[in-house]
């Protein structure tokens, strides 16, 4: 067996070699399986050191949500999983409208603007570069509601296509493929159609 036929850390381990075993097939068949092996190693490192991270966990999610006190919900997208994850990380601290902001952010992956309004005891979370209600709009407000202080209310302010948004310059074709709980008077929160 020649270098060339082996995986690439069986041809690794067989460069280690004194010479003499170049033309071994018995040793060369050895190194390939042995690389094999430690290919399924270092695959399985790469995925043990990536649960470490909220931004490329999978199976070490559930963890994360353990260790912060969140309902692991299986039928979530794992994105939306992460995003619960990292806001309840950015969630620490003292309640400001940047951490409002941090945390809608993490959630939504867009700009997000966060107004306060003193005199009404109230702030407003605006979604700015998301069109339409963003997907996990029901986990937001949880933890919204969690961080912020009870004597507070909170209103939630959305972007919509708009017919100037869309006339003459998007397609017939391009419309179709557009959901209609993008476009204003398209889907309500409650999920009903205006």
């Amino acid at each position: 067996m020649s270098n060339l036929e082996m995986s690439s850390r069986g041809s690794e381990l067989f460069s280690y070699l004194p010479s003499y075993y170049n033309t071994s097939r018995i040793m060369g068949s050895m190194m390939d399986t042995q690389g094999g092996e430690m290919e399924l190693l270092y695959a399985a490192l790469n995925e043990t050191v990536d649960q470490f991270f909220v931004s490329t966990a999978t199976w070490g999610l559930k963890r994360w949500e353990r260790e912060l006190g969140i309902v692991t919900d299986l039928t979530k997208p794992i994105e939306q999983r992460r995003a619960v994850v990292e806001s309840k990380l950015r969630g620490a601290g003292s309640f400001t409208g940047r951490l409002v902001k941090n945390v809608a952010e993490a959630y939504d992956g867009g700009t997000v603007d966060v107004t306060f309004q003193p005199q009404e005891w109230s702030f407003t979370v605006k979604f700015v570069d998301t069109i339409g209600i963003p997907p996990n709009l029901e986990d937001l407000k949880a933890v919204i509601e969690e961080i912020k202080p009870a004597h507070l209310a909170v209103e939630y302010e959305f972007s919509y296509l708009l017919i100037r948004d869309i006339h003459e310059v998007m397609t017939l074709a391009e419309m179709e493929q557009t959901l209609l709980q993008k476009f204003a008077g398209g889907v309500r929160l409650d999920g009903q159609r205006a």
